[in-house]
């Protein structure tokens, strides 16, 4: 790691200016993980911004950002094509406001800084000096902590959640990402803090949310905030889908644990954080529609379309963007039972065509989560559901070869239908273009514009529409 020249003109930059310098956090924690890492933290006991300037200038950096308010600076540097970033700020020491997480900050020691950090294997520290280059300083055990897989707080983990709530996500996080367990202590902490989750922002819980959605087994992070209590908080409307109702002696699975599972087996095959997002919410319309029959047991009719019309105000509540992402998942939660009940039936051309035609170019994500939502232990009805799909699939591909149905548009459109008929905008257009275009998704006709204009013409004098004369 320290190979890299810029510690050494850090280094040596901070012996000039008589100041002590650290690379700290999670560049060294990543280092001893053996992770990729592109972020550099320096801790000087003395001004950061001032390190900065002079180490930027020292490195033929044109550029330092300085954040007075919150006494940090940054600049960039290449090294062996790699773009390197590296934030500076003076070492501190924090105390807290019980209302806000944002500390009021006095200047400090190393020891300071390293206790103010969240964790025990982010609090480590290399010396950049050059009498002491290298030296490792682990004053709370960060190195044994790393190889036994635990996550522990420097400090008593009540006052370190309490001060700043965020750290409760953060722990579950690195849960997630690393594969650590939580210390037991520590973990009860989060249980006991778990209401002062309220002073932290949506956006900053959003960020931390979506990196345990990213983490190789999702579940792991998902799990975990919902035995602390957190996930009732941040998120009521997963948290419901916990539980199993029993009546007459039948129940139904739980769809919390369902979902999980389904996350997992997505996680494996796609890292496109908003199909996970599309399989983490396909079952959310359960508990709205779940009922109870007494000749055929527990029914989520409609489930899908509730799940879909949630989306936008869950995207909402938890300020995730609403830029079109929302629509992607709306669309994949509303149609994920459709290739489920191809699958159990006889799979039609017809049929296919309507999904490649409702899908577009989505359709490989959406067979990629009906896919992973087949979790049934009888590994004949899984084989059976995945023969299906796979005959879905490559029907799917046959068809968008022959009829290109994908982003489908009509072969006759509703200007050209009132230009030929002489026509202002009426209803009959409406009818003419939903009869052609159910005519090509049914196979009657080839998606062909002379076939179209063909049957324009007679559906039109059906309807007792003539074409106007040139």
């Amino acid at each position: 790691m320290l190979d890299n020249p810029i510690y050494k003109i850090i280094g040596g930059e901070a012996d000039r200016m008589g100041v002590k310098a650290y690379a700290v956090g999670g560049v060294v924690r990543d280092y001893f993980l053996q992770r990729p890492c592109t972020d550099i933290d320096v801790v000087c006991v003395g001004s950061g911004i001032e390190l900065a300037k002079a180490s930027a200038k020292a490195a033929g950096s044109a550029k330092v950002s300085v954040y007075q308010n919150f006494g940090t600076a940054a600049f960039g540097y290449k090294h062996d094509g790699i773009d390197w970033q590296i934030e500076f700020v003076g070492a501190r020491k924090e105390s807290y406001r019980r209302e806000s997480r944002k500390p009021i900050v006095e200047d400090g020691t190393l020891e300071d800084d390293q206790q103010r950090r969240d964790f025990t294997i982010n609090a480590m520290a290399f010396s950049l000096n050059e009498e002491t280059f290298g030296e490792l300083l682990d004053p709370f055990g960060g190195i044994r902590d790393l190889n036994e897989g635990l996550l522990r707080t420097p400090l008593d983990p009540d006052v370190t959640f309490s001060d700043d709530p965020l750290r409760m996500m953060r722990a579950i996080r690195f849960a997630s990402q690393l594969g650590f367990r939580i210390e037991e202590k520590t973990f009860e902490a989060i249980g006991r803090n778990k209401e002062r989750i309220e002073i932290v922002s949506k956006e900053r819980i959003a960020t931390e949310l979506n990196k345990i959605i990213m983490s190789p087994r999702p579940s792991v992070g998902l799990k975990l905030l919902e035995l602390s209590g957190l996930l009732k908080l941040i998120f009521p409307e997963l948290s419901k889908l916990k539980g199993i109702e029993t009546v007459s002696g039948r129940g139904h699975k739980d769809n919390f644990y369902h979902t999980m599972e389904v996350m997992d087996h997505v996680a494996e095959k796609s890292d496109n954080l908003w199909l996970r997002w599309a399989a983490l919410l396909h079952d959310i319309g359960k508990p709205y529609t779940k009922r109870y029959d007494e000749r055929i047991g527990w029914t989520f009719h409609g489930h899908e379309a509730k799940g879909s019309h949630m989306v936008k105000r869950i995207f909402k509540s938890l300020h995730l963007p609403l830029n079109g992402k929302e629509r992607y998942v709306e669309k994949l939660v509303m149609l994920h039972m459709r290739p489920i009940i191809l699958s159990e039936d006889i799979v039609t051309d017809s049929a296919v065509r309507r999904l490649l035609f409702e899908a577009g170019d989505d359709i490989d994500d959406l067979m990629t989560l009906c896919e992973a939502d087949i979790t049934s232990k009888n590994e004949v009805k899984v084989k059976r559901f995945m023969d299906n799909f796979a005959t879905v699939r490559r029907k799917l591909v046959e068809l968008e070869e022959k009829d290109r149905i994908r982003n489908f548009q009509p072969p006759v459109g509703g200007e050209e239908i009132m230009r030929i008929f002489g026509i202002p905008p009426c209803h009959e257009i409406g009818i003419i273009k939903e009869r052609i275009k159910d005519a090509i998704l049914d196979g009657k006709i080839p998606n062909d514009r002379e076939e179209a204009l063909k049957m324009m013409y007679e559906i039109a004098a059906e309807i007792g529409l003539k074409p106007v004369s040139n």
